[in-house]
């Protein structure tokens, strides 16, 4: 016998619509004020409306099964929380009902199961909707023979649960409960995301349709920087699933910078790609190698691998099939990695080492039910086995939670004791688990302390590394090449380093090389017009500029081009931005570099007196740092180590870090090609590159840069050009190496002379190919059998008056009448020159004609010659070397970057220092016979700043460079030039100091003991070589006359005669012409 509810008219009783409306909430009132929700078990009201809900016959049964539906769905969670076991969870729930009859026929009944459904959304709290809701619809969505409209109702439900977590500008409260809502959905997303994937390849379109916005609004859940960038190409490639869109979406994660954390919504998105992506058969090896990276370092970046270990059984099978059967070695041993990853995350204890358990459901049910015994247990008997479905489901809540879900079934004031006891209990855990912060208490005023992980795509950098920042401490960050200081430091300034504080509660500035800027402003109004210091107001900018040393008086820095500063003033522009700012935190990235003597001390003083701003410190300077630094921060086993004291204290803590004082090839080996032979040059001291009397003034300057200059370079020169910022180096480097024409004087060099160039700006050479890997960008670059680049240099290209005088006739005098040349075809010594082949316009090869070097040069075919010659040079530089990958992953090995990457990552990923050796690497690439490095220790670190130092001293060539810094230019360069006020002086040969070497113990090279050696007799001190053209001529064998030949078989034989009848063992006089 069925028990009537309560109510004198029943819901499906009335006759119309809005009588059964009434009624519904009549009998919800009823219930919620009498018997609450044990009364929906203890009348059967449930199996009624389950009745109603599924009668066939009657649309009006249906409708009012709705109606009851959303009154008790709208009235009941929020007076009786328990009532959401009932609705969501207990015997499959009601809402399947709901969701069913959106297909109905009748119009009225979908309406009112709309309005049921809409009211369980409207009345549940955000972590009902996660712990109840969630589950009832992914249980809904799982069904095979659910209806397509019922499907579509079940993703708008996910939707709007979704957009209801989205970061907005509500009330604190209600930006709380989102948050909390993000968190809950978010760790759900492993589960939802492969049920939601499936219905937007539903073959009914309005399904699908669905599916996709649904699955776009899960994606604002993932709360990663990194990632949020990259998840539109993520959704094309599970809406249109192909070769093309997977490939384009591993190639973007693959050149991610990952500095949040991976946590669960991220692994969950990105598992069914890497999955499909490891099991297609038709994936390219290329595809597969990025994949294994990026499946390893996600195994990595997870803050817990822990929460790893859900996805990785997915991935496990995928990886260990590349492993075995990867068609390319570095494939397979990438993926062999990967697996080891893999497998320790996968431990037999089920946690990884160093990790923290988790605490999981059963825990929390084993404490919840002792306390609820202790605090005298379940009321009524009858409800014992309600208590079994509702422990589980309210195990899922946090502690605070707790009170209105055991209201009506423990005694009266015990809830609150449960849970009291319930948040000790757990937060004595948390604390056992993960240990109490212990904070060093010195008194000072803490501004940042900050947990995070920091990646890039295929490299884990730092993993679980805590920074910690006090108010007036300078901070200098240590560690090799390519650690990722400069990305921890852009990171920083972006605003995208967890748990760093925003730039509107800590005005944080990042000083770096803007050294490609392309400003025709003056300095004045490059700053007046910075956004971010515009309102300090036009007189104290020029304040701030005057205080650096940019003078304000007209004609002064202050009104100079930024484009046409040195490299060093453009740091000091910089520096004087942020002293504008007046920043709580300065971020120094190499702040040294380009700055002269003077300058470097001036930075010393200012942030040694401004105690008020804290400092974080980029630099390879040892003398620096040990100037400034009130702490170190060291990068050890991906982690962020701090040592009291500057960089002196630290290394009596860590004698291995040496290197940061003496220039050390311990960790960092450079190997630099032969420069091979210079047709006619058999002295080591004899001049190959000349400059006479030359003069250079920049466009708009007044002051010429350069003004009756004169030096030259043999191939022993070691020589250091040194003088302040803006004096004129660069410019004379550039002449020499042809970046610019002199205006007057000459510039001569040997005609089959190779220069490799690094100039100031070193990342000029690389930022036009940012898209190529470094392996693709030398074979661009030498691909014709020429350099591109040296034909890229102005004293190359060609100009509307050499296009003009390749048009005018010439006649050779040889009766041919005037003749256009197109082109030069081969080259030939002539006397003491060359001539040349040339080809003439409009006429067969079979006329063409040998013209001598000179008499193009008079001709003003200077271009022509220059280029012809750079052919030649580059032809036999190239002729010991084979342009394909496996010979260039050799070449960047031995300039000291890992071929790995070198192969696969695109420089636009590279660090700084990287970047510099691909470029270093390019100018090496041709055997060159001179070294121009025009501030060659910028970017790099001790360990490799060592290692091209050792390779400088080893290297058979000549060497010239500029270098700001005292240590490497002492170490290598016994001959130095000053340049100041556009004049050059050379000043006498010093010694070498050798013992900055940390090999200094051993012999120095033949190339280095002929540096010093010949210092004092190089062409450029003795006048060896007189102030005429520099010719070049081999010297040539006498040929002998018949009766000198017949002479010299006579001694060969009498010596033969001789040696014959000497003692056994006698060497055999050597065949010489020498009597002597």
């Amino acid at each position: 016998m069925v028990s009537k509810a309560p109510s004198s008219v029943h819901p499906t009783e009335a006759e119309t619509s809005d009588q059964s409306l009434d009624a519904s909430y009549a009998l919800t009132n009823l219930l919620i004020q009498t018997v609450g929700a044990s009364g929906l078990h203890d009348y059967c009201l449930l199996r009624e409306i389950k009745k109603a809900a599924t009668d066939k016959k009657s649309g009006a049964k249906r409708e009012s099964a709705m109606l009851i539906l959303g009154a008790l769905f709208e009235r009941f969670p929020s007076e009786h929380p328990l009532s959401e076991v009932i609705f969501l969870i207990e015997d499959g729930g009601l809402l399947h009902l709901a969701l069913d009859l959106l297909a109905d026929k009748g119009a009225v009944v979908r309406e009112a199961a709309q309005y049921a459904v809409d009211a369980l959304f409207a009345g549940l709290k955000e972590e009902s909707l996660v712990a109840a809701l969630l589950p009832a619809l992914s249980r809904y969505l799982g069904k095979p023979t659910g209806k397509w409209q019922g499907t579509v109702g079940a993703y708008k439900l996910v939707e709007k649960m979704a957009n209801k977590a989205k970061i907005g500008t509500e009330t604190k409260e209600k930006e709380q409960l989102k948050d909390l809502l993000r968190e809950s959905m978010g760790k759900t997303l492993k589960d939802l995301i492969p049920i939601v994937e499936s219905g937007m390849h539903d073959l009914k379109n309005e399904v699908a349709k669905q599916a996709v916005k649904t699955m776009s609004a899960l994606t604002t859940l993932i709360d990663n920087d990194d990632v949020t960038p990259r998840i539109p190409l993520l959704l094309t490639s599970m809406e249109k699933p192909s070769a093309q869109t997977l490939q384009k979406a591993i190639h973007a994660l693959s050149q991610t910078t990952f500095v949040s954390i991976v946590t669960s919504p991220v692994l969950a998105l990105l598992t069914p790609l890497l999955e499909r992506s490891l099991n297609t058969p038709s994936t390219t090896q290329e595809v597969l190698r990025q994949t294994v990276i990026v499946v390893e370092n996600l195994t990595k970046l997870v803050h817990d691998p822990v929460e790893a270990r859900t996805f990785l059984p997915k991935l496990k099978p995928g990886v260990q099939r590349v492993k075995d059967g990867a068609s390319l070695p570095e494939v397979r041993e990438i993926a062999t990695r990967a697996m080891d990853v893999i497998q320790k995350a996968m431990g037999e204890d089920g946690v990884a080492a160093g990790s923290v358990p988790q605490t999981t459901v059963d825990d929390v049910l084993k404490v919840l039910e002792a306390q609820v015994k202790a605090h005298g247990g379940i009321v009524r008997a009858q409800d014992s086995s309600f208590w079994n479905i509702t422990k589980t489901y309210v195990s899922e809540m946090i502690a605070y939670l707790f009170v209105p879900y055991l209201r009506s079934l423990v005694k009266e004031g015990q809830q609150d004791a449960i849970a009291s006891a319930l948040k000790a209990h757990f937060v004595e855990e948390d604390q056992r688990k993960h240990g109490m912060s212990v904070q060093e208490d010195d008194g000072e005023v803490e501004i940042v302390n900050a947990d995070f992980s920091l990646g890039y795509g295929g490299r884990l950098l730092l993993s679980h590394a805590n920074l910690r920042l006090l108010k007036g401490h300078r901070y200098g960050l240590c560690g090799r090449n390519g650690v990722g200081k400069s990305t921890l430091m852009r990171s920083i300034s972006e605003g995208k380093l967890e748990g760093f504080p925003s730039k509107d509660v800590l005005r944080t500035c990042f000083v770096e090389h803007n050294q490609g800027e392309d400003a025709n402003q003056t300095v004045l109004e490059f700053l007046v017009n910075d956004p971010e210091i515009a309102g300090a107001g036009r007189d104290t900018i020029s304040e701030a500029l005057n205080e650096v040393g940019f003078n304000p008086q007209p004609g002064g820095r202050q009104h100079q081009a930024v484009n046409s500063l040195s490299g060093g003033w453009k740091m000091k522009l910089a520096l004087a931005r942020a002293m504008i700012m007046k920043a709580d935190v300065l971020l120094l990235d190499e702040p040294t570099n380009h700055l002269d003597v003077a300058n470097v001390k001036w930075l010393e003083e200012y942030l040694k007196k401004h105690t008020d701003i804290t400092s974080l410190i980029v630099s390879h300077d040892s003398g620096f740092l040990d100037e400034v630094c009130t702490d170190i921060y060291h990068y050890e086993q991906k982690k962020l180590v701090l040592y009291k004291g500057n960089l002196a204290a630290f290394v009596k803590l860590r004698p291995e870090a040496k290197s940061y004082y003496t220039l050390s090839s311990t960790n960092a080996h450079f190997k630099f090609p032969p420069p091979g032979i210079l047709a006619g040059v058999k002295s080591q001291t004899r001049a190959i590159l000349r400059m006479t009397n030359v003069s250079y003034t920049y466009p708009g300057n007044s002051k010429p840069s350069l003004s009756d200059a004169s030096c030259s370079l043999s191939l022993s020169s070691r020589v250091a050009i040194i003088g302040a910022n803006g004096a004129g180096k660069s410019t004379l480097m550039k002449l020499l190496t042809g970046e610019l024409i002199p205006q007057s004087g000459r510039v001569e060099k040997h005609p089959n002379l190779r220069i490799g160039y690094i100039k100031q700006h070193a990342l000029e050479h690389v930022e036009m190919h940012m898209e190529k890997t470094p392996n693709q960008y030398l074979q661009w670059r030498y691909a014709n059998g020429d350099d591109r680049e040296v034909l890229m240099k102005q004293t190359r290209v060609l100009t509307d008056e050499d296009r003009a005088q390749m048009e005018k006739p010439i006649d050779l005098g040889d009766g041919r009448g005037p003749r256009r040349v197109e082109c030069l075809m081969g080259r030939q010594k002539y006397k003491k020159s060359f001539q040349y082949e040339g080809k003439w316009v409009g006429l067969l090869p079979k006329h063409n004609a040998q013209i001598s070097r000179e008499t193009l040069l008079d001709l003003g075919f200077a271009k022509l010659v220059q280029e012809f010659d750079d052919h030649e040079a580059s032809r036999e530089g190239l002729g010991y070397r084979i342009l394909e990958p496996k010979g260039i992953s050799k070449h960047f090995e031995d300039i000291g970057l890992d071929p790995e990457i070198a192969n696969h990552n695109e420089i636009s990923g590279l660090s700084g220092g990287q970047k510099v050796k691909v470029v270093l690497a390019g100018a090496m690439w041709n055997n060159p016979h001179l070294l121009v490095l025009d501030e060659p220790t910028n970017f790099l670190d001790r360990d490799f700043l060592g290692g091209l130092a050792v390779a400088i001293r080893e290297f058979k060539g000549g060497v010239v460079m500029i270098s700001h810094n005292e240590e490497f230019v002492g170490a290598l360069c016994p001959e130095q030039w000053h340049v100041a006020n556009g004049k050059i002086t050379h000043k006498g040969s010093a010694a070498v100091s050798l013992d900055r070497f940390e090999d200094s113990s051993h012999a120095a090279s033949p190339a280095a003991s002929s540096a010093v050696t010949s210092a004092n007799v190089s062409a450029v001190n003795s006048g060896a070589e007189d102030a005429g053209e520099l010719k070049f001529r081999a010297k040539k064998k006498k040929k002998l006359t018949r009766a000198q030949l017949k002479e010299r078989e006579v001694r060969r034989r009498l010596r033969h005669i001789e040696w014959l009848s000497s003692p056994k063992g006698t060497p055999h006089p050597p065949d010489t012409d020498d009597e002597g």
